[in-house]
């Protein structure tokens, strides 16, 4: 008698989520995979995500509509530079890149070695991903119809979303906050060096944290 190869249990949260946060979805239960498509901001309008459910683990994949021509070696290699580069220091998921075919996704994972997976922690990696597309699309899309170099793409993205976030939060009076970013951002010229150019111990960088999710709802197709 055949046996399902993943968690029923954690597939039916799964559902539970999507069911009662009416996304339109389909779902294989042979393999236990949903799908589904997400609309989303910025110059990558729209993602097919595809939600592996495991035995003890969930892994959420959020592919990109457009990819990389395989047999244009210069933009294949500058896309490869941007994802490593992006995926430098990122604590929940990462980009991933196919070298056969030029394929983009994000891909965020879920334990439940264990336990079960909490609806909040299931709404966070489907939206993580589309935020990651949000922050980073621009410096793909440059890269795939500009002919854009990594570094220039990425410093593009960063520079985007820190003057995004300083204006929420200018928005939203929190005046000492924004003028500390504006002096980070002034400061960018040395990046992580001192005046001497001596590298910075990491805890003397400042940080900013913010809520990527927030009230934002994102319009489901």
């Amino acid at each position: 008698m055949k046996t399902n190869m993943y968690s029923i249990e954690i597939a039916n949260i799964v559902k539970q989520f999507l069911t009662e946060d009416s996304w339109n979805f389909s779902f294989d239960e042979e393999h236990g995979i949903f799908k589904f498509g997400l609309r989303i901001k910025g110059k990558i309008h729209s993602l097919k995500y595809f939600i592996s459910i495991r035995t003890n683990e969930i892994i959420v994949y959020g592919i990109c509509p457009i990819g990389v021509d395989e047999e244009d070696n210069k933009m294949m290699m500058e896309m490869a530079e941007f994802l490593h580069r992006v995926n430098w220091g990122l604590r929940n998921g990462c980009f991933e890149f196919d070298f056969r075919d030029g394929e983009i996704r994000f891909r965020s994972y879920i334990d439940c070695d264990k336990t079960l997976p909490s609806i909040e922690s299931i709404k966070n990696s489907i939206f993580c991903t589309a935020a990651m597309f949000e922050k980073y699309g621009a410096g793909i899309t440059s890269i795939i119809f500009a002919e854009g170099y990594a570094q220039e793409a990425i410093a593009m993205c960063e520079k985007k979303y820190e003057e995004e976030l300083y204006s929420i939060l200018s928005e939203i009076g929190d005046s000492d906050l924004a003028a500390m970013m504006t002096r980070q951002a002034e400061s960018q010229e040395i990046t992580e060096e001192g005046a001497d150019g001596e590298k910075l111990p990491s805890e003397e960088i400042p940080k900013v944290h913010m809520d990527l999710f927030g009230e934002k709802k994102m319009e489901v197709e």
